[in-house]
């Protein structure tokens, strides 16, 4: 449907001028006549029943879409890694380092940035102040391509940092030429960020899927050429990636560019998205240092378990659990984009209590995810892991691994939908200190305490982490259920900080 035909009423105006000509920002308020509700009713409402079918099934809905056009577009770059793999040992090593390295510079800042756009373009269309999302969207694409630029001239001269972190010279070099092709895949990957949050604000994600899979088809014949039959060999599956994710995002700007859905969000290019590019870091910077410092924090107990004395078993067995843990938050990550957007939506025309019904609602949904991943893993986890390895000693060390696996992955459903929230409400830079402190002041020094000093070994540093996410869980939480919604001012009418305790 077209924007103009869906949403929320209207606010009366998107910013109100006091008596002396000074502005405020609107407050969005629960009570009649646009007064606040009295603090009794505000409390007993915070909570408005913790279940509602149509709600779950709208998110639900939601959330599909969203789960297959995250995987589709990790799996691309697996793809090339795969291809690579298959010329021998050594580029199997550079195309997985580069990949990896390539993840945690590139890949986790990306998704970071574009994260200010479930804050502005969100409550821009649930206030209905349409003509402005295409703007952020723009401002957005800028900044992208700002950091790109960054994130290029780190991976072309990624061999010596590699070295300098204890790589093997060979594979370090391996994986700086993997990352060299790679280079326009990132401007690519920035782009397709911004506009996949732009859309999604819209609650349009069915198209994503069509605009995933089929680059992702495409890849695997892109990359098999390359790799195989234009004599590209090693550097052709970097290459790939880049092509495959260059017709991705153009077949998305085609899709807003042309389709009379976006008429009234996408009016054209515009100067006006440079004056806007400074005042949206003040959401894309924390964004992205919310998402990197989790990221980062899982990388580090890679590194932490090959310093480990039987290095080969607990780097393995770290890894594998990164990846479970990577997997499962895919699917979280579906459920965080619907209570981000359902939230920014809500709040920005103004109907609190709707926000904090769609909030009670994911809760209880990634509950029962993680509850459906406590199942899977604690019954086929011999299984999974034999995915991973043949080795006895392997699957049965995954296996003790186990129950603290299950944990940390329960845990990060629920923080996956908190941070959505945060997003959603623009409180970035709140998430981004929680995150500092529960990973890197908490959590990693805990790893080292519990699997160095007391020799718990892999567990020690897996059960570090889950103290980090605990805290995490329990702050972010805390932020939400102090703020007092009801006097929450939107940021997209000049305000930063909507928290008010």
């Amino acid at each position: 449907m077209a924007a103009g035909d869906e949403g929320a009423p209207l606010l009366l105006q998107q910013q109100r001028h006091d008596g002396d000509g000074g502005r405020r920002g609107i407050a969005v308020n629960g009570g009649k006549g646009g007064e606040p509700l009295p603090r009794s009713e505000r409390r007993s409402r915070w909570w408005p029943g913790w279940w509602d079918g149509e709600e779950a099934a709208g998110q639900l809905a939601f959330a599909a879409p969203m789960v297959v056009t995250s995987m589709a577009y990790y799996a691309i770059p697996l793809v090339s890694v795969m291809y690579a793999g298959r010329l021998g040992e050594v580029e199997l090593a550079g195309a997985t380092l580069g990949n990896s390295w390539g993840t945690v510079t590139g890949i986790a800042l990306m998704t970071g940035l574009s994260g200010s756009l479930e804050t502005l373009c969100g409550q821009g269309y649930g206030a209905k102040v349409y003509h402005m999302m295409g703007v952020y969207l723009q401002a957005s694409i800028i900044t992208s391509a700002f950091f790109s630029v960054l994130v290029s001239l780190l991976w072309f001269y990624s061999e010596p940092v590699l070295i300098f972190l204890g790589q093997d010279p060979e594979v370090s070099r391996m994986a700086t030429l993997f990352l060299r092709y790679s280079i326009p895949a990132q401007f690519a990957y920035g782009f397709i960020q911004s506009t996949l949050r732009f859309l999604q604000t819209q609650s349009v994600v069915t198209p994503l899927v069509v605009f995933a899979l089929l680059p992702l088809v495409l890849h695997v014949g892109i990359t098999h050429a390359f790799v195989r039959y234009l004599g590209f060999g090693y550097v052709g599956a970097g290459l790939s990636t880049s092509v495959s994710l260059w017709l991705s995002f153009l077949m998305l700007a085609a899709y807003v560019c042309l389709s009379e859905r976006f008429k009234h969000t996408w009016e054209g290019f515009s100067t006006e998205a440079f004056r806007h590019v400074l005042p949206g870091l003040k959401l894309a910077i924390p964004s992205a240092v919310m998402v990197c410092f989790e990221y980062w924090a899982f990388e580090v107990l890679v590194l932490l378990a090959g310093l480990m004395p039987n290095s080969h078993m607990s780097t393995s067995i770290i890894a594998m659990c990164e990846n479970t843990e990577a997997i499962s938050y895919m699917i979280t990550y579906g459920f965080a984009a619907a209570i981000s957007t359902r939230v920014s939506n809500e709040l920005g025309a103004g109907n609190v209590e709707k926000a904090k019904k769609a909030l009670a609602v994911t809760l209880v949904l990634s509950l029962l995810l993680g509850v459906t991943f406590l199942l899977l893993l604690g019954l086929g986890h011999d299984l999974w892991a034999g995915l991973f390895s043949k080795s006895g000693a392997v699957i049965s060390e995954f296996a003790s691994m186990t129950p603290l696996l299950i944990g940390s992955v329960v845990l990060d459903s629920t923080q996956g939908v908190l941070s959505g929230v945060s997003r959603g409400c623009g409180w970035q830079h709140l998430a981004a200190w929680t995150n500092l402190v529960a990973f890197y002041i908490v959590g990693l020094p805990l790893s080292i305490l519990f699997g160095f000093k007391l020799g718990l070994q892999t567990k020690g540093l897996w059960l570090g982490q889950i103290c980090g996410l605990l805290l995490q869980n329990a702050v972010l939480l805390v932020i939400t259920l102090r703020t007092k919604w009801e006097r929450l001012e939107l940021t997209m009418n000049g305000k930063e900080d909507g928290f008010v305790c």
